[in-house]
Order: C-alpha cells, then structure tokens, then sequence
C-alpha cells in the first residue's frame, strides 16, 4: 500500500479523476485528494471527500487547522499524481509558482510526481505547454502523455485524458519499478570536465550533463540514494532531497571525488564527458598576444583515466557502467572500452552531427555487455534511454550477473 495524494485541477476531465481515486483504492492504496479552485467548479469536493473520508485540500488559509493542511499532505504523500493536468497547473510547476493550495502542496512534497495532462490539443501543442513539458521532465517528473480521440470541443484531436484504468495501471507500474533500486547507492557523473590553460581560458567540450541528469532522476523514481557529481552544465541541476549534488571541474577533481565515495556505492554510471588530455603546464596569468609571434603552441598530456581507474577498486556486488562518446567507427571503439575498462555495461552514443548526443534532448545508443547481444534504442527523450538504462542495470544487480 502506498499513500497517493491524486490532485484534481480544472479541466473538464475532472470527473474522471474521481474514477482514478476510487480505482486506487480498489488496488490496496490510501489516498486523499488536493482540488484547485477551477477543478471545485466542475465536480464538489464532497464527492472525494465521500469516497476517501479524509479532508480535501482546497484552500491555504484554514487558521484552524493544525498541522498546516499543506505541508502536512506534502510531508504524508509517498506519490504524488495530479489527474486531470491543466496547462496552468504544468506551468505553475515547471515554474515553481506556488500561488495555490494545490500548486503550494506539489512545490513542497518531496515525493515523486506523475503528471497526467487533459486540454485542447491546440493547448497541448502550444510550444510553451511543450517547453513546460519538457522542463518537468528535466525535474524528474513521470509525464503520461494524453491520448488522442475526440474532445469537449467536438472534434478530435490529441489532449484528451488517459481512461482511468489505464491511468491507475501506469501508476501501478511506476510504483513496482520505484523500489527496484531501494537501498541501493548510485554515483552518476555527468557533465564535462574542464582544464585550465590560464586563468580565462580552457580545454573543454560540449557536453550539456542532460544524460547524467536524466539518469540521476532516473535512479531516484527507482528508490536508489544518489549522488551526482557534476562537471560543467548547460541545465539547471536536480533540486531533489534524495540527490546528493557534488561539483567539481576539472577530471582530477572528478577522480579525486570518485575515489572517496565509490567504496560505499552500489552503482556507478560514468556520464561525464572527462577531457582526454590537459595542459603539461598551467599559466599563472592570462596569455597575450605577441608581435611577430601568430602561433602558439599547447604542450598537453593525457589526463588519468578514470573509468578504468576506478573499476579496478570495484568489489563484488557493485556495477560500473560506463559512456562511450564517438563521433566516428562507434561500436568498434565502445567494444575496444568494454574490452579494455573492466566496466560491467558500455553505453555507445554518437556524438557527430546535428543528431549527435551533445546539447540535444534526446539520444539514440547501444547497451554493450560482455558476452551479450547488443541492446540498441532508438533515438527518444533522454529521461526514456535513462529509465530504460536504469530498468537495466537494475535487473543485472537484482539477479548477480
């Protein structure tokens, strides 16, 4: 049994939330229910009320109530599920707006979140809904997408509301999958490593830390303690309890980081871009231009390698995953790592072009083990490559190989 808090916001698919709370609890589970002020005009809060006998949150300022209502449903909820999603409450949320009781409750809880979005499919195509989309997404939030039939309006199109049994069923799912990692420790690096040529200049790469984000995200949705050690990024990094946020820059930092937690984890997942070579000297001060002197000449030298470094400290029972980043001959290189980094599991993803890996939202890779047929995903969102890597590794710990 787990406790759910299922939030009901102002779409005319409310009423099929109410179906969603009662088919949850048909499952075994508690829930009780947040409405905001749009979803009380289109069904009563009596009804939820009638169903879960416990008070439904519609208001922040009830000056009698002790605990204070919100933080108390926040605190209580293991899963929060907000069924039917307007547009407005996805975009209070990939905002942080808490200017509700509902949108305050999802703001404070510290439990996982899936979204259901019920709107016009002009809303739901509309590139800010997207752009909120996929920012929630980045937060580690669990989307159900709508599906598409006929709408309110009176044509057809996408933005209609999951049927209730087939809602009920995603979350029975995702709640089976949250505890595959329970207890478990997972490392992700993920961002690039950054060496320095002067005090303003640099060696660097593209690389964005999407992957390594979604994959952090990931692991938390499965119940793991995670710890992201994070180089450079170009996205805002997890603001979640259950991550554990280290920085660092450069690929000694990176090791010197790994070197001191890697005993006490279960699972590593290398995802950082680590810079293959650095300066055999760092200048002190900012390099100038010189006069009859066009050129100038960078002595580097390869930097430590981390990824083999580190798997050769591993002990039995933890599982180290690495990335191989290519932009040319991908999978001959990414069995060359597998062959030579002690690593239990080889990502291969491209990074050539304007479909390559770096910056881009979604990935397309092949899952690479010792002995074993290729897994190749086709290219998709970065958060789905992560779940499926994550689904994965957990399998591999769960039976030993």
């Amino acid at each position: 049994m787990t406790r759910i808090a299922v939030y009901l916001t102002g779409s005319i698919a409310a009423y099929k939330g109410i179906e969603v709370v009662r088919g949850l609890q048909k499952m075994g589970h508690e829930v009780r229910v947040g409405m905001t002020d749009a979803a009380t005009k289109l069904v009563t809060p009596s009804t939820p009320f009638a169903l879960t006998k416990a008070p439904v949150l519609t208001d922040l300022w009830d000056e009698h109530s002790t605990p204070i209502p919100h933080i108390e449903l926040a605190d209580w909820s293991e899963l929060a599920v907000v069924v039917p999603a307007s547009a407005n409450i996805i975009a209070k949320m990939a905002t942080g707006l808490a200017d509700d009781a509902v949108s305050t409750t999802l703001l404070a809880t510290s439990a996982p979140k899936i979204v259901v979005p019920a709107m016009n499919s002009h809303m739901w195509l509309a590139p800010a809904t997207q752009r909120n989309i996929t920012q929630l997404k980045q937060d580690g939030v669990n989307i159900m997408p709508p599906v598409s039939g006929r709408l309110a309006e009176g044509y057809a199109g996408r933005g209609r509301l999951p049927e209730p049994a087939a809602i009920c069923q995603y979350i029975e799912d995702f709640l089976a999958s949250s505890q595959a990692l329970k207890g478990k420790h997972v490392i992700v690096t993920a961002g690039g490593t950054r060496e320095n040529i002067d005090p303003v200049r640099f060696i660097g790469n593209r690389s964005s830390g999407k992957m390594g984000i979604a994959l952090a995200n990931a692991a938390v949705q499965a119940g793991a303690k995670v710890t992201l050690i994070a180089g450079q990024v170009t996205v805002p990094l997890p603001q979640s309890p259950a991550i554990e946020v280290v920085r660092v820059i450069t690929t000694e930092d990176l090791y010197i980081s790994l070197k001191e937690r890697f005993s006490q984890a279960d699972i590593l997942i290398m995802a950082a871009a680590v810079a293959d070579y650095q300066p055999v000297e760092t200048v002190g001060h900012k390099i100038k231009k010189k006069d009859g002197a066009p050129h100038l000449t960078i002595t580097l030298t390869e930097t430590i390698d981390i990824l083999k470094n580190i798997a050769k400290m591993k002990q039995t029972g933890q599982y180290v995953v690495g990335f191989a980043a290519e932009t040319n001959d991908l999978l001959e290189n990414a069995n060359r790592k597998l062959a030579s980094k002690n690593a239990d599991m080889i990502i291969a993803n491209s990074v050539a072009g304007e479909t390559g890996a770096f910056g881009s939202d979604q990935n397309q890779v092949t899952i690479l083990q010792k002995d074993q047929t290729p897994i190749k995903l086709a290219r998709q969102p970065k958060a789905k490559i992560a779940n499926e890597i994550i689904e994965l590794v957990s399998a591999k710990l769960k039976s030993g190989d």
